[in-house]
């Protein structure tokens, strides 16, 4: 009988193709034909310890771009479990931490207790799963899943106050949010409830989405023709405008997306002063501008700034979709479990049958045939 699928290290020829013709695209951590929607390939990392910041990884002749640390998230849920869940977190909090000094001087706190409540709960689930009497096992892990259910209420309310004053640390507590839905659900996983983990990743894809967009809207600022000034010509074409504007709208394509920004040309050029104005603290607050005492830095100032920072704000927008992406395909794994009948002890033991080469970062999982999940 043959396999269901088949897993190397090695992209095949026949993807490699497709990818490079547009007959396929990559979603997060799935490969699907553009035609039809149906998976090719699963991806996943060879190796759980992998970095969390960027760092691009180009593979099969150009064909396939994945930023490994594009995300806080792997690409693979079997991955990403709750050492790695912990791991992450403590990035985050450490990056609150740093970004403390500045938000001190604009009177703004940031409530870190909540994240010692969050590792605690990781640790707990993590002792739930090594236990080896079930009833032990399933008391625990129910406990951590009612902590985790606490963090998702507490970080929604968190994203939601940052997102509204347009601050620096809004994507941080969304990123947390990410992590806690993704910890319960791999509790339900690791107990075999794979439809009510479904229905979790479902309903929490659903509010991060949401918040996703309202973050990535602020990025943009009120006038997203800046990114395709002719100062970000060689770092920022109308390429990558685009892939940002499809996440939003897939319906559109290059040629929308310049006639969306026509008017915006001309009104930047008209009165710069107004954008720079208007810029939200997630991009530029004034008070990290230098300026002449008792006036403050002037309009020029600020957009010198606001200029040197735009490459790598950019950056973060697709951070933040790429990490939509992903979360969004850990639903089609567990579709995918669910509707073939096979376990997630299984699913995670997939491995190729050859040798893993020295430089081998990811292994593609292929179905015998391309999945209508």
């Amino acid at each position: 009988m043959q396999p269901i699928f088949t897993v190397s290290f090695v992209l095949a020829d026949a993807i490699i193709k497709g990818l490079e013709s547009g007959e396929l695209v990559r979603i997060g951590g799935v490969i699907r034909e553009v035609a039809s929607g149906k998976i090719v390939t699963f991806l996943r990392e060879a190796s759980s310890n992998i970095s969390t910041f960027p760092q691009q990884i180009q593979m099969a002749q150009g064909a396939l771009m994945i930023g490994s640390a594009a995300s806080v998230l792997s690409l693979g849920v079997s991955v990403i479990g709750f050492t790695m869940l912990n791991q992450r977190i403590n990035d985050l909090e450490k990056r609150l931490k740093q970004a403390e000094e500045l938000l001190n001087k604009l009177n703004q706190k940031i409530d870190l207790g909540y994240y010692a409540n969050f590792k605690a709960a990781l640790n707990l689930a993590m002792n739930a799963f090594s236990m080896t009497q079930l009833n032990n096992r399933q008391d625990m892990a129910i406990q951590a899943i009612n902590r985790f259910l606490e963090a998702e209420h507490i970080f929604t309310d968190y994203t939601d106050r940052e997102l509204a004053s347009g601050s620096q640390i809004a994507d941080e507590y969304l990123l947390t949010l990410s992590l806690a839905y993704i910890a319960e659900a791999r509790c339900y996983l690791e107990l075999g409830e794979y439809k009510t983990a479904l229905i979790r990743f479902q309903e929490g894809s659903q509010i991060i989405r949401e918040r996703i967009q309202r973050y990535i809207e602020l990025l943009l600022t009120s006038n997203p023709a800046v990114y395709l000034q002719p100062e970000f010509e060689d770092r920022i074409d109308l390429k990558r405008l685009t892939g940002i504007y499809q996440w939003m709208d897939s319906g559109l394509d290059e040629n929308a997306v310049f006639q969306k920004q026509r008017k915006n040309f001309v009104e930047y050029l008209r009165d710069p002063d107004k954008w720079v104005n208007s810029l939200p603290s997630a991009i530029l607050n004034r008070v990290e501008v230098a300026g002449w005492i008792f006036v403050g830095p002037s309009s020029d100032d600020l957009k010198k700034e606001a200029f040197k920072r735009l490459p790598s704000v950019f950056e973060v927008m697709e951070s933040m979709v790429e990490t939509n992406r992903r979360f969004e395909a850990y639903q089609l794994e567990i579709k995918t479990l669910t509707d073939l009948g096979i376990t997630f002890s299984e699913w995670m033991n997939l491995t190729p049958s050859e040798e893993k080469p020295e430089r081998a970062n990811f292994m593609f999982i292929l179905p015998s045939e391309p999945l209508a999940v």
